[in-house]
């Protein structure tokens, strides 16, 4: 009997990924292929679909998942590569029964993995623990598979320009980060109106100019020079998968997640009135007043694309986002997380308003507040360590949200405690109106943690 073990690190919360040649193996993307290839088929499906990101050991891993799935008795429809959300746009468009993407995201360029997707839903927490399972015990199925090639470029690139609904001129700078959006970027700007910058569209699995990661400052500064330079009304920046998106405007300054899906929620409840917009813990209070004050129901859920996705769902809700720079349309689109996608209905929505970028931000309150601030904690501590102190919150009727950890409301504003679902670290974050505000929320967390003899790190 055939069978597998992964190493205990790369079965992840949302996917399944790994440092290859250290914690991930062709060998493990035999084994995903043949696991899930195993759930698919005793699903009574037989149709996978599968893409790759630009990383240099993408193509190989893609080669043994698809031998994995076929040898489950699966046709492994190859959609060759480019990004996660084509290879999310290939399972409605082909009437597959599943996708798998093979991608690193946005880690560095020695990491690889696996996003999945079952039918039309993420395929997370416990399906992803199963598949280790089924490795470890050879709980395989035996069939004759076969390999379909299938171009879905041309189809996905028709649905991202009809997003852009107006003939309105803008100009934009976009960064691909060497990432898979530079297969599909240059096609796509060439049918929008307006000036388009483009930078770094040649994928490169070495990510030569910066990381792929467009909600770190960092890596935006590039983009921020090209929009000075070129005077362009805003810039427009991917992750290495396409999946999440980084803007700044005209002025350089940076538009987070939550500003995005604020701004985003104005034509979204305009056509759909008092419908649900979900965002994760950590966005602004500024977001769910805003969509509050369009008509709009305003969830808070927890941190996560895939339990976002599974909310969306549930809720019916037309729009929803993360902190992460994961933004999911349902309204005219599927319903998962596409960065270009999102890309082209913002430009829409600034080229209709009439108002620049700047002044759009600037429509927004501004607030004080941290960013991610992450600190180390041992995965067998951190849930512990927020238990305790959503314990000590409820035994001194302090007014909070325990939803994904504790986010606490007081009269400065609001402070978030959770643990990471992917990494052994407690994350926090605090805003208020101001500085002294945001001092004393700092103070709160602080001596919040005390007790369980935790630190924030120095300078928080």
């Amino acid at each position: 009997m055939q069978n597998h073990e992964f190493h205990p690190s790369v079965l992840r919360e949302y996917d399944v990924r790994g440092i290859v040649g250290e914690t991930l193996s062709p060998a493990d993307a035999y084994a995903v292929g043949r696991s899930f290839g195993t759930i698919v088929a005793r699903d009574g499906g037989d149709r996978v679909a599968v893409g790759y990101d630009g990383r240099l050991t993408s193509v190989e891993m893609a080669e043994n998942l698809a031998r994995g799935l076929n040898d489950a008795g699966i046709h492994a429809l190859r959609i060759g590569r480019g990004p996660t959300p084509m290879l999310y746009f290939s399972v409605f468009h082909l009437a597959a029964d599943a996708g798998i993407m093979v991608t690193g995201s946005h880690n560095p360029s020695d990491y690889n993995g696996f996003k999945l997707m079952l039918g039309h839903q993420p395929f997370f927490g416990g399906q992803i623990q199963e598949l280790g399972r089924m490795a470890s015990a050879g709980d395989w199925e035996d069939g004759p598979g076969g390999i379909e090639d299938h171009d879905v470029r041309p189809a996905y690139l028709d649905e991202l320009a009809a997003a852009y609904t107006t003939d309105i001129p803008l100009s934009v700078g976009w960064d691909c980060g060497n990432g898979a959006a530079g297969d599909i970027l240059p096609d796509l700007i060439a049918r929008l109106p307006g000036r388009h910058v483009s930078l770094n569209d040649v994928v490169d699995g070495t990510f030569p100019a910066h990381h792929p990661d467009p909600t770190v400052a960092e890596n935006l500064v590039q983009l921020q020079a090209a929009v000075t330079d070129g005077k362009l009304d805003l810039g427009v920046g991917f992750d290495g998968d396409g999946d999440r998106i980084g803007v700044v405007d005209g002025l350089e300054r940076i538009l987070w997640g939550d500003q995005l899906l604020a701004l985003l929620s104005r034509d979204v409840l305009a056509e759909h009135p008092g419908s649900t917009i979900i965002a994760d813990v950590k966005a602004s209070q500024v977001l769910f007043d805003e969509v509050a004050r369009l008509g709009g129901t305003p969830v808070m859920y927890k941190t996560g694309h895939s339990l976002i996705k599974s909310k969306m769902a549930e809720t019916k809700s037309p729009l929803a986002g993360e902190m992460s720079g994961h933004i999911f349309f349902a309204d005219k689109y599927y319903g998962f997380d596409d960065a270009l996608y999102v890309a082209v209905r913002f430009l829409d929505a600034v080229a209709k308003s009439g108002q620049s970028v700047a002044e759009l931000r600037d429509s927004l309150p501004q607030m004080v507040n941290t960013p991610e601030v992450r600190f180390d904690c041992d995965d067998t501590r951190k849930f512990q360590v927020v238990n305790e102190v959503v314990a000590a919150l409820r035994a001194e009727g302090a007014e909070f949200s325990d939803v994904d950890g504790a986010r606490v409301s007081t009269p400065d504003g609001w402070w978030l405690l959770r643990a990471s679902n992917t990494q052994p670290v407690l994350v926090v974050r605090c805003e208020s109106s101001d500085e002294d505000g945001l001092a004393r929320l700092k103070a709160a967390v602080t001596a919040a943690l005390v007790p369980s003899g935790v630190t924030p790190p120095a300078g928080f």
